[in-house]
């Protein structure tokens, strides 16, 4: 908390509600966050233009547009996380919001103390660095940590900031089991321990995205039960060269014995 009291991070609450949005920014005030404030979509969207904000707390139910339409014009503008609020819990509305790119989702009633846990958890993500890697996994897919790109068949794939994330831990443990308790610890934080439903969404976006069959992955395999593993590459990299070194070690055979 005490990171969070120095970056004074500035976090925009959305809700049409003025009882709910002061007891938010009260509370967020209190641990050290700066607040901001928009009562429909449209101030929202001005809001996330013109003051830059780090987080966004989303509200699903305003007076000019839904919170899934605010959340998709926000995306087609910036990468701020956003964190989605609402009064239900039915899983379609959580799968359509991480769908269209929100970072978490919120269900009311909740208790301040969660809320701050989410947001720091989400800003800790965001600020997680990558090292300066290239990893060509093979002659389709090329993943450049350093510039968050991945490539296939020479085209640029743009993939959300989770989905980044979570393609980066598969891949730096290729070949390992990663359980869905591991990948939430990683991908998303201690607070997410039973949400594997996150992960399978995560991983199904991925194969769309990555794979050339995601019914049929080569990539991202599932261990039924467990959780995911990230095919070895450089195992079947070491195969490949062993396997031609041999076959030009024959060819080389041949020709000296037709010689003779």
């Amino acid at each position: 908390m005490g990171e969070q009291r120095e970056r004074k991070y500035r976090i925009l609450v959305v809700d049409d509600e003025p009882r709910m949005v002061r007891f938010i920014r009260l509370n967020l005030e209190q641990d050290g966050f700066e607040t901001l404030a928009a009562f429909n979509g449209k101030e929202a969207l001005d809001k996330v233009r013109e003051q830059l904000p780090d987080l966004v707390l989303l509200d699903v139910m305003l007076p000019d547009m839904d919170g899934f339409e605010v959340l998709r014009l926000i995306r087609e503008i910036s990468d701020v996380p956003v964190i989605m609020l609402t009064a239900r819990s039915d899983e379609e509305d959580i799968v359509r919001g991480l769908r269209l790119g929100a970072d978490d989702y919120i269900t009311k009633p909740f208790s301040p103390r969660v809320l701050t846990s989410r947001i720091q958890a989400v800003l800790r993500r965001y600020q997680a660095v990558m090292p300066d890697e290239v990893i060509e996994v093979d002659d389709r897919l090329k993943i450049d940590l350093g510039r968050r790109e991945v490539w296939v068949d020479g085209k640029l794939v743009k993939l959300r900031p989770t989905e980044f994330r979570l393609l980066y831990h598969l891949v730096k443990n290729a070949g390992w089991v990663l359980t869905y308790e591991q990948i939430l610890h990683k991908v998303w934080g201690l607070e997410y321990e039973n949400e594997h439903h996150y992960v399978r969404l995560y991983v199904n976006y991925l194969r769309q995205k990555l794979e050339e069959d995601p019914s049929n992955p080569k990539y991202i395999l599932t261990e039924r039960g467990v959780g995911y593993r990230f095919v070895d590459y450089r195992r079947l990299r070491q195969q490949k060269e062993q396997a031609s070194q041999e076959s030009a070690s024959d060819k080389k055979d041949a020709t000296t014995s037709s010689s003779t």
